[in-house]
């Protein structure tokens, strides 16, 4: 049983994702409180209304908003005797639940991935996904994708992008491809910033970037290799009727409810919102299109600004991704700024924290001026524009009086006038992101540019796009005899396994892909590789940065250590072991984990100065503690031969 939920602060249900197996146990608890009939008609067991949803969850849901408004003092989790578990998050005041009978630390990675989904499709504006079906519906399809990926590929099991091993002269002839492609793109006004990426069956190959162009994070990277999966996997699906369905006792499908939900009785104690406009359609912001024969393009968010993302394929598992940077990235992170202080200014306003309230009305002043500034760099042609920038403009002036009046004064009314704007407030907000920052016309500029664009590397990668697939299905293994550097591991490490290393600083990961050809092996190795992986995390998150185990079969190791710039090692200068806790899980798809970390270990330090690297190893179980020890200094020092990236020698210990 598997469910995922999302509640506006109406306590409605904005987004749902369920298996039939948990249709079936809600529609048996509401038959059992009467809620719905004991005799059903013929199909009728398949289906769900979302009231009933509302009315068995509202309850739980208030009591979480309660505790988290009033208290500051939320539910993370709650486990029930049966083994159902779940776990709770929130976002832009939006309550996000995950329900199932997996593992906790499983159901929170899986709902923070949710969440982040929701950050890349919707912004700020989470109601996106009850009024855009085609959002909801990519949300879907993204969540199953991570799934069944991070079920089977290690690099999204650490988190960090793999990156494909050629050799120096492609490498070198591959990029010089996608900088010719670009620099002939630029030509056109509206292909001024681009990104140029090949992916080679989910591996990373090249990545190019026009001048003045935002750089791309790991996290960015991982959410576009599972956007470009979704995408091959959709396209791969033939057309039903529905996209809605649901299937199999098993099945992960997609459910969503459909049309006006019905608002159910709340006691939250935070200032309601209504949902801030019916007026927007699909043909508004739909979030993908199909521009052209060749072209699958789609409208996301990346680090926070607008990108047209245009995906082409340049041979069967070789996808060719540009990334063209949209010129209304400053408003975007302006309102968005705003819409996150907002959402701190309303709990405060609950909480009476006079303080904190000031503080918030600080930041939602700077990101309004960030706001109006992103204004006037954008051509505003379209009259619903400039109506939705002149009522923003009144409203704030009206907010901003209010509580420049209040913190002087301390009149209660002056919050009152406040509250009762701030629906509107919020409202246009909304609006101004969805009208600017996430218009289609987006995906629709300059088509024939990136069509010439594309055109351009394919021709470039035509001589050699069969030795790229033939290489992304197995990148190496340590039974490749192919490779003289593979090799000369195998000769000098007895006894290893398996090994993932990954460096932290860019969150590249380099591991020997998995030996497919015996499924007894696979699956084993598999088994305990992911094992080897979820026991260090729960380590590490205990402030345990290096630990050596071993089990029946295999001996396992995992080591965490920092570098300075020339490479010399450093030890942390604070042990973080409670302020891990306060830390996202560890990764990067859910917040940047080893970002705070480092932040903690080295206070006074620029995080930029401090590298970070990671490496796991499995070797037979007759391998002694110290030859382990050994095979891991000299792996994590030698490990550029395979990366090609120069590495230098340290003291894991």
């Amino acid at each position: 049983m598997r469910c995922i939920l999302i509640f506006d602060q109406l306590n409605d249900i904005l987004f749902t994702k369920c298996n039939l197996k948990f249709i079936k146990h809600v529609r048996k608890l509401a038959t059992n409180q009467g809620l719905l009939p004991e005799t059903e008609a013929p199909g009728d067991e398949s289906k769900l209304s979302p009231n009933i949803i509302i009315q068995l969850y509202s309850p739980m849901v208030t009591s979480q908003r309660v505790m988290s408004c009033q208290f500051g003092n939320s539910y993370t989790f709650i486990q029930c005797q049966d083994g159902t578990n779940m776990v709770f998050d929130e976002y832009m005041g939006y309550l996000f639940m995950h329900i199932g009978s997996e593992g906790i630390n499983w159901l929170k990675r899986a709902l923070g991935v949710c969440i982040s989904f929701v950050k890349h499709l919707c912004g700020p504006d989470v109601s996106l996904l009850k009024i855009s079906q085609s959002r909801a519906d990519l949300l879907t399809h993204l969540l199953d994708t991570w799934i069944s990926l991070q079920d089977t590929e290690q690099w999204l099991l650490v988190e960090a992008v793999e990156q494909l091993t050629v050799n120096a002269e492609l490498s070198g002839a591959t990029l010089k491809t996608l900088q010719s492609a670009v620099d002939k793109m630029r030509s056109v006004d509206e292909l001024q910033r681009v990104h140029a990426m090949i992916l080679v069956h989910n591996k990373f190959l090249s990545l190019y970037s026009s001048k003045n162009t935002q750089d791309l994070s790991a996290a960015d990277l991982l959410f576009l290799s599972i956007l470009t999966e979704c995408v091959q996997k959709k396209e791969s699906q033939p057309r039903t009727s529905s996209d809605s369905g649901l299937s199999g006792e098993s099945s992960d499908e997609f459910y969503s409810p459909s049309g006006s939900l019905n608002s159910s009785p709340s006691a939250s104690p935070r200032v309601m919102r209504r949902s801030p406009s019916s007026t927007l359609n699909e043909s508004v912001s739909p979030v993908r299109v199909t521009v052209s024969h060749d072209l699958i393009s789609h409208l996301v968010l990346l680090s926070g600004v607008p990108y047209a993302v245009h995906m082409a394929n340049m041979a069967p598992g070789v996808t060719l991704l540009l990334m063209v940077q949209s010129q209304t990235g400053p408003l975007c992170m302006g309102v968005s700024d705003a819409l996150q202080a907002l959402n701190v200014l309303q709990t405060l306003q609950v909480q009476k924290d006079s303080e904190g309230m000031k503080l918030a009305f600080e930041a939602l002043d700077g990101a309004m001026k960030r706001t109006f500034d992103g204004l006037k760099k954008i051509k505003m042609t379209a009259s619903p524009i400039e109506s939705c920038c002149s009522k923003l403009q009144g409203v704030w002036d009206f907010i901003r009086r209010k509580y420049i009046e209040y913190m002087k004064t301390a009149v209660p009314d002056c919050l009152l006038r406040i509250e009762s704007s701030s629906a509107g407030f919020q409202g246009l907000l909304c609006e101004l992101l969805w009208r600017t920052c996430l218009d289609s016309i987006a995906l629709h500029a300059a088509v024939s540019g990136i069509e010439s664009g594309a055109d351009h590397v394919r021709k470039g990668l035509h001589d050699f796009s069969s030795f790229l697939q033939v290489k992304a299905l197995c990148n190496f293994t340590l039974l490749t005899r192919a490779s003289l550097t593979i090799n000369k591991y195998l000769e000098e490490f007895p006894g290893l396994v398996h090994f993932i290393y990954v460096d932290r600083s860019n969150h590249r990961v380099t591991a020997p892909s998995l030996d497919s050809t015996t499924q007894e092996t696979m699956t084993l190795t598999k088994k305990k590789i992911w094992w080897m992986v979820d026991l260090s995390r729960a380590h590490l998150q205990d402030g345990h940065f290096a630990l050596m185990w071993k089990d029946t079969t295999f001996n396992y190791a995992y080591f965490l250590w920092f570098e300075d710039a020339s490479g010399s090692p450093l030890k942390p200068k604070v042990l973080p072991t409670s302020a891990l806790k306060n830390c996202p899980m560890p990764g990067i798809m859910c917040g940047d984990f080893y970002q705070k970390l480092i932040e903690c270990c080295f206070p006074k330090t620029s995080p930029n100065k401090i590298h970070c690297f990671e490496l796991m190893c499995i070797h037979l179980g007759l391998a002694t503690s110290s030859c382990v020890l050994e095979h891991s200094r000299r792996l994590a020092a030698t490990i550029w031969e395979v990366t090609g990236m120069p590495g230098s020698p340290l003291d894991l210990l």
